[in-house]
Formats: structure tokens, sequence, C-alpha cells
């Protein structure tokens, strides 16, 4: 008798009793194939992400700080704060992801009057031996001068930024506050970019994820980094700009929607929740600091 599974010949016959194997070769549906084929790639692939070793550096100088500022008219349209002042700072960060690098906001520009950065990123990279075409993403929160200013420094990596503040720097008039001159060479089609209308799984393997946080700006992101050693981390972008305004949900009166302001405060302390993760609101002087100090980074 032939032997067959289901209609397929197996190139298996029995004779005398005894299981013969047919010279000739196996065959097997197309479509079989191809899935085994998909299922191996699939192992190989995930096997190699989960080898990847990640780590989050807070690099040292992204912008020049000025004395404390008062909040409670600007940063709540509920005038939540009486008569505190917080020290804001600039910050941006560097992710590493196996042999890739994301660079998360690029602080002010080196031109930018009295709040312009005494070191430049490029320079910063340089002293851990990281050049500027090795960075394979750069991660803009959004629009804003504070957290654009260097971009122009990385014009082969892949720009990622939310939707709505990609629709805003490539309107035909860009709206006061939109820092659009820094983007010529991704608003001209010389550099790439994705925008991003939701979530972005960075690096495809759920380690790095852009988080959709609108309201702000319309199309504002943050950071969720997962780090085998530290545990998990959230960057805030400008969702909220100092520990109160978290705390308490206030909402700056130059927002862009209030609505969406809220529901992302919602959403990030949800998945501070969900995570375990620390927050890391990248305006604040007491926040920044549960990341290690440049070069060193949180592993």
């Amino acid at each position: 008798m032939n032997g067959s599974v289901r209609g397929y010949n197996t190139g298996l016959k029995f004779k005398g009793g005894r299981l013969m194997r047919r010279i000739s070769t196996l065959h097997i549906s197309p479509l079989l194939l191809a899935g085994l084929c998909i299922g191996l790639f699939a192992l190989q692939t995930s096997a190699a992400q989960a080898a990847a070793d990640v780590s989050l550096m807070r690099l040292a100088d992204c912008g020049t700080p000025q004395a404390p500022t008062a909040v409670n008219e600007r940063f709540s349209d509920t005038f939540s704060y009486g008569d505190l002042k917080i020290q804001f700072v600039f910050s941006c960060y560097l992710v590493k992801h196996g042999d890739q690098y994301l660079l998360w906001d690029t602080g002010h520009s080196m031109t930018a009057p009295n709040v312009a950065p005494k070191v430049s990123i490029v320079d910063q990279l340089d002293k851990i031996g990281v050049k500027p075409e090795q960075i394979t993403y750069v991660g803009i929160s959004h629009y804003h001068a504070d957290h654009t200013g260097q971009v122009v420094s990385f014009p082969k990596a892949t720009l990622l930024i939310g939707q709505g503040d990609w629709n805003a720097i490539t309107a035909p008039n860009p709206a006061a506050g939109v820092n659009f001159k820094p983007f010529e060479g991704w608003t001209k089609g010389e550099n790439k970019v994705e925008p991003q209308a939701n979530d972005k799984d960075v690096f495809g393997d759920g380690s790095v994820i852009m988080l959709n946080t609108p309201g702000h700006t319309p199309g504002h992101h943050s950071l969720l980094v997962k780090l085998p050693q530290t545990g998990n981390v959230v960057i805030s972008g400008d969702a909220v700009h100092f520990r109160e305004n978290y705390e308490n949900n206030g909402v700056p009166w130059f927002n862009y929607d209030r609505a969406q302001t809220l529901a992302s405060i919602a959403r990030l302390k949800g998945i501070v929740a969900t995570y375990k993760a620390t927050l890391i609101i990248q305006h604040d002087a007491r926040d920044i600091e549960k990341l290690p100090a440049f070069p060193a980074a949180a592993k």
C-alpha cells in the first residue's frame, strides 16, 4: 500500500510488511511549506530580538536652565499652584537597542538665546563613541523648539513623530510655536520620516514604544522603555511638565486640547501602574536624576 496523509502523497511505500522510503522527492503542499518557512523565520527573528541589549542614557546637556519659574498662571488653567516655583530643565535621551540607536528629543539649538546648550548632542555622542550616522531613529515628542533644536544634525536618521505634529510642521503656514525650520530635510523628502498616528513599537520587539499622548500638541508622544535590570521607564515628553502637574491633572493654558491632555495624563498613570514603571518628567529637575548621570546608562 502507498502511504498518504489526508490526500497528500507522503513519499513512503509499504512493501512486504516493511516500510520502504521512496527515492523520489517528498511531496509537500506548497502552502504547508510556506507556513513552515514563515514559522522558522519568525522564531529566528524572535530569538534575535530577545537577545538585543537595551539601555537608556540621559544626555548631559540639552539646554541651559534658567531661574525657577512661577507656574500658577501659565501651567494651570484652574490656578492650582499658588506660589509654587519649579526649576525647569531641558532633557533628551539615547536608547541603545543591540547595535541600533534611538535619540529621543534633541533639546534646544546651539544658537537659542539664553538657553542654548553648552555642548552639542553630536559632541556628547562623540564622547561615548557614537557618530550621528549611527543614530537609526530620532524620536520627537512634539514640535516645540526646546525638543527639536538639534534634529538637523541627524539627517540619516529616520524621523519618528506624531502625525498631528507632522501635519502642523508641513502646513503651508505653520502656526506660531511650531518649530518647522529644522525639519526641512524631511519636509523636502531628502530624509526619511515615519509619522505616527498611534503608538509605535520602535524596534519591533516591544522593548521601546512611542506612546500616543496628544493634548499638549496634536501629535504629542511619550516613550516607554523596558529595561532588563532597571525595569520599565516612561519618559513624559511634555504630556506633563512637573510632578504637581502630573499628580493633580493640571492643564497649561497654552496646550492644544484640554480634553486630550487629561486623557493622556490618565493614560500615562495607567501605563505607569500596569508596568510598575518609573516616570521621568522631562522638564522636572527632580525627575531626571532618577536616571544615572551621563555617560552612565540605565540597563
